[in-house]
């Protein structure tokens, strides 16, 4: 089977296709805008979700499950929410099918219409809310710390493989809290919480910051994100922490007794990342051989390949190997596949991202050393047998800082500062990246920005410090820099 990738330098776009397909990461559906996920792919987002899973409940909070259908007038009550997604939502209309009297399969029975139109989840505030109002009594109950792993359907009309999908798999983190203080410390608390998962585990460097109010989420009262930056140079929202106030509380009547036995409504949050995070590692990451993978996500970290082929004594050698690693916590494969040549398997490793391949032919058997291949950066090594596990343990954890490290380097080098609209205009053709600039703080210059480039302010960087400047674009004064880009 050919493997040919297109080149990145080429075209992006379909070396990106091309590696999700190749990769065993994601097929094409009949359903048009929706995927199916290999097992390879869902392996990856497993770890994904074991990892931040772990993160959440360390934090304290717990796992449940809402319907997928909501009723209409649900999403009618918080007016800015059912704005927002009013046109990406699927509705079901009728609860039946019937024969066609024309032998033409199966036609929807006009007969069973539901008196209330169900949407299909595009995020469950509203149903969440709904039943807060049940769970909530007094402060005691206070604060609710619920998170939920399912899928939601949002109708895109261009869509791609995990960026961008009409379906697509994710957590909801949906809380309550007696105070506004409480609220605003939870959702700092996850969007940290979303940065060591995509620094430490992801090895992608992302920058904290806040949504304009153009860009926030319908019906939150701040929205807080991390950015990430692509190797074409554009910009990926990989996760968002919104506080809410109190306006799902008030428009779902959701109160509790306070400590001086008064009636108020609670403030809320709510906070999610999706299977978009694989699309992101995959962008982050991989290069035109193919998949390339931090070692805290990749579902094999080793593979152990026979030269040439699985004979007995080096099949022995490589479950001792084996077992060895696994005792220290390390996920491998043992290669026992003897149809395919050497250089086909190597080929096919690299390509699904594992990131090391220890190579034992009898000579290295006999000369008490094993070949190692680190998938990062190509390089091989031979190692004494009798050191391979502490090796090969320290070469991951080198792996996962070095990805980590060259995605910074190169996410930094492509932050710009400018102070003009020509050099604004010459560094997004030219260059890519994050351009950091003046903004007057109006809507009306950010749409025109997004018209006449197609940036759009990622985020207000929380790090960043007050600075005195004029717009870009209008000349009016301005307090600090935002963070512009083109993006997914």
């Amino acid at each position: 089977m050919a493997k040919e990738i297109t080149p990145r330098s080429e075209d992006y776009s379909q070396w990106y296709l091309d590696i999700v397909r190749k990769a065993g990461l994601a097929d094409n559906s009949p359903v048009r805008g929706c995927m199916v996920i290999r097992p390879h792919g869902f392996a990856i987002w497993e770890k994904m979700r074991d990892a931040l899973d772990r993160m959440f409940k360390e934090t304290g909070h717990v796992n449940a499950y809402f319907p997928l259908f909501i009723p209409k007038s649900f999403l009618s009550r918080e007016a800015a929410h059912v704005e927002g997604f009013a046109k990406e939502c699927a509705v079901v209309t009728h609860y039946r099918l019937k024969n066609d009297p024309n032998g033409q399969g199966v036609i929807v029975d006009p007969e069973a219409k539901l008196e209330e139109e169900l949407i299909v989840r595009p995020t469950s505030e509203t149903i969440i809310w709904n039943t807060y109002r049940d769970w909530i009594q007094s402060y005691r109950d206070l604060p609710l710390l619920i998170n939920q792993w399912a899928n939601v359907v949002r109708w895109e009309m261009r869509t791609r493989a995990f960026l961008r999908t009409a379906e697509f798999l994710w957590q909801e983190g949906h809380t309550a809290h007696a105070t506004s203080e409480e609220a605003m410390e939870e959702t700092l608390k996850i969007l940290e919480i979303y940065r060591r998962f995509a620094e430490d585990y992801m090895a992608m460097p992302v920058i904290k910051g806040v949504k304009t109010p153009n860009e926030r989420f319908a019906g939150a009262d701040e929205t807080f994100c991390i950015e990430a930056l692509m190797q074409d140079g554009k910009a990926l929202q990989a996760g968002t922490s919104h506080f809410l106030g109190q306006n799902f509380a008030k428009a779902f009547d959701v109160l509790f007794l306070n400590k001086d036995n008064q009636q108020e409504y609670v403030w809320a949050t709510s906070w999610g990342v999706s299977t978009r995070l694989v699309g992101g590692l995959v962008m982050t990451h991989s290069d035109d051989d193919g998949l390339v993978l931090p070692p805290r996500l990749a579902p094999i970290q080793v593979v152990i390949v026979p030269i040439p082929k699985p004979v007995p004594a080096l099949m022995e050698a490589a479950d001792q190997i084996a077992a060895r690693l696994r005792a220290r916590g390390i996920s491998v494969k043992v290669d026992n596949d003897d149809q395919n040549r050497p250089g086909f398997k190597f080929a096919e490793y690299e390509m699904i991202g594992v990131p090391v391949r220890l190579g034992l032919g009898q000579r290295d058997l006999d000369a008490g050393q094993v070949e190692v291949a680190r998938r990062d950066t190509k390089e091989k090594a031979n190692v004494p047998l009798a050191a391979i596990d502490e090796y090969v343990d320290q070469l991951l954890h080198d792996i996962q800082r070095n990805l980590f490290e060259r995605a910074k380097a190169y996410r930094d080098a492509h932050i710009t500062r400018v102070d003009t609209w020509a050099d604004f205009e010459a560094t997004l053709e030219e260059k890519g990246g994050f351009v950091l600039a003046h903004w007057d703080g109006t809507t009306e210059t950010e749409l025109e920005i997004k018209e006449r480039t197609k940036a759009t302010i990622r985020c207000i960087p929380l790090d960043g410090e007050a600075e005195a400047g004029a717009c870009v674009l209008t000349g009016k004064p301005s307090q600090r820099r935002v963070l512009f880009a083109r993006a997914y």
